[in-house]
C-alpha cells in the first residue's frame, strides 16, 4: 500500500506570538510512504526536489534513516497502537525551502504521520496526530497550521494535548514572503535566545498578542501595526539575519505596510500589507538585500486555508 500526503509550508510567531502563533502558506511538500514487501530492508528515505541544493541541505538538516524526524513520528504512531513500523519507503518531494523558517521540518513530520495513519487504517484522530507531531517537533506553532490550515493560535498543555483556535485572516491584508538564499538552522536561531526575559518584555508581548487577536477580528489596521511588534525573540535574532533591521526601517513609513516580522526562526521575512503598493515592497526588500549581496525569492501569497491532506492512495 502507498499513500501520498500534501502539506503546506507554515510561518510561525508572526511577531508577538512566540511558539504559539502560525499560519499555513501555499508552498507544499508531498510525502509518500509505501509499505515494501521485502523483509529486512528497513526504512528508506529519499528527498526529491527540482532544486539541486536541497539534496545537500537535506544531508545537514534532515536525517535520512531511523534517526529522522519523519521516522520518529511514524514510529510513535505505530507504538501507540502496539505495533512497530514495517519495512517502509519514504519519499519527500520537497518544495518548501529548508532551514528558512517556513516549517519544512513540521511538514515532513505531519506528512509522514498522516500517511502512516492512513496505512494503519486511521487509528489516530486529529487530537492524537497533533499531540504526536508536537512531541516530535517540540512546539505546536508550525505543526498545528500544517495539519488544520489557516491562521492558528495553539498551545501544548501539561498533559501534552494541543489546544488550538483558528483565526480569520482578513482578505484585505496580504503576506509578502521574502526568502533569502542562505539557510539558518532552528537550533542556531534558538541558541541566541535568553533563558529568562525581563518582566516588562513579557508584559509587552502579552499586550501585543491581545492586540493581534483584536486586530484580526476587527480588521483594525492601526492596531495591527502595534500588534506586530515583539521583544521576546526578534531583537535577539536580528544579528543572525543580515539586512533585517534595515528592511524593517525602510518599510516602516511605507503607506499600506502594517509590519515586517521574522517567519519562524528566520531567516525568511514576512511583510504584512494591504494589496496595493506590492511592487514597492518587493523593490525595497530586494534592493536592501542586494546591497548586502544577498539573493532572495520574494512572493506575495495568501493564507492557505487547507491543512495536510491525502492526494493519492494505492492498495
Amino acid at each position: 500500500m502507498k499513500v501520498s500526503v500534501k502539506v503546506p509550508a507554515t510561518a510561525a510567531n508572526i511577531g508577538p506570538g512566540f511558539d504559539c502563533l502560525g499560519m499555513a502558506l501555499p508552498i507544499y511538500n508531498t510525502i509518500t510512504i509505501e509499505e515494501t514487501v521485502l523483509p529486512g530492508t528497513g526504512v528508506e528515505i529519499n528527498v526529491i526536489s527540482e532544486d539541486e541544493a536541497v539534496d545537500e541541505l537535506s544531508i545537514e538538516h534532515l536525517a535520512l534513516d531511523e534517526n529522522s524526524l519523519i521516522y520518529k513520528a511514524v514510529e510513535l504512531l505505530y507504538n501507540s497502537i502496539g505495533q512497530t513500523p514495517s519495512e517502509l519507503k519514504i519519499n519527500i518531494h520537497s518544495n518548501i525551502p529548508i532551514a528558512r523558517g517556513l516549517g519544512s521540518s513540521a511538514s515532513v513530520i505531519v506528512g509522514g504521520l498522516i500517511a502512516a495513519n492512513e496505512l494503519l487504517g486511521r487509528p489516530a484522530d486529529e487530537a492524537a496526530l497533533l499531540s504526536i507531531a508536537t512531541e516530535v517537533e517540540g512546539h505546536p506553532d508550525n505543526i498545528t497550521p500544517a495539519i488544520v490550515g489557516g491562521l492558528v493560535l495553539s498551545s501544548q498543555e501539561e498533559d501534552c494535548t494541543v489546544v488550538y483556535k483558528k483565526l480569520n485572516w482578513p482578505d484585505e491584508w496580504t503576506i509578502t514572503v521574502c526568502i533569502p538564499e542562505y539557510e539558518l538552522s532552528t537550533d542556531i536561531s534558538r541558541s541566541v535566545l535568553p533563558k529568562e526575559v525581563p518582566m516588562c518584555d513579557a508584559v509587552f508581548n502579552a499586550k501585543r498578542m491581545a492586540m493581534f487577536v483584536e486586530a484580526i477580528n476587527t480588521k483594525d489596521t492601526e492596531l495591527m501595526k502595534l500588534a506586530l511588534q515583539d521583544k521576546l525573540h526578534q531583537p535577539y535574532r536580528m544579528k543572525l539575519v543580515p539586512g533585517l533591521e534595515k528592511i524593517m526601517q525602510n518599510l516602516k513609513h511605507e503607506e499600506n505596510v502594517l509590519g515586517c516580522v521574522l517567519s519562524g526562526a528566520g531567516p525568511s521575512i514576512l511583510v504584512i500589507s494591504h494589496k496595493n503598493n506590492l511592487d514597492k515592497i518587493h523593490s525595497i526588500v530586494k534592493d536592501t538585500w542586494n546591497d548586502l549581496n544577498v539573493k532572495a525569492v520574494i512572493k506575495t501569497l495568501t493564507v492557505e486555508q487547507n491543512g495536510a491532506h491525502v492526494v493519492n492512495q494505492e492498495d
